[in-house]
């Protein structure tokens, strides 16, 4: 059991974290959305914000163990994880919009589809493209 939780150790941290990030994402968005009032899309747009930032320490600590050796490979990783996180916002705004304006699905289950979506193509952004293992 030991070798498999090292062998998978990665993929079940960032299921982890991933659900973590996803938790404060949905809390953040229905809390700006019913309690605050605020548009389902910025308080899309908040939730995504703020879920990002928990992400990005998240997977740079505990998921993917990347270690910069200055402060601009820290801020190179950053803006990275930044950008690619918003290309998968894009892609979350977008179904939102689709679904609950197009297909008139309620705003929960939209969003937990999008959700789905998004973890998928997060981890492919950290793991090959972020995050990546330097080669010595």
């Amino acid at each position: 059991m030991k070798e498999l939780f090292h062998k998978y150790k990665e993929v079940i941290s960032y299921l982890i974290f991933g659900v973590a990030t996803t938790i404060v994402n949905i809390v953040i968005f229905f809390v700006c959305k019913d309690v605050l009032g605020i548009d389902y899309k910025i308080s899309n747009a908040i939730g995504w914000f703020l879920s990002v930032l928990f992400a990005f320490f998240t997977n740079k600590y505990f998921v993917f163990s990347s270690k910069h050796e200055d402060f601009r490979s820290f801020m190179v990783e950053m803006f990275l994880f930044y950008w690619y996180r918003v290309l998968s916002f894009v892609v979350d705004m977008g179904l939102m919009m689709l679904m609950i304006e197009m297909m008139h699905i309620s705003d929960f289950w939209a969003k937990m589809v999008t959700q789905v979506a998004v973890i998928v193509l997060n981890y492919f952004f950290s793991k090959f493209l972020i995050f990546k293992k330097k080669v010595s």
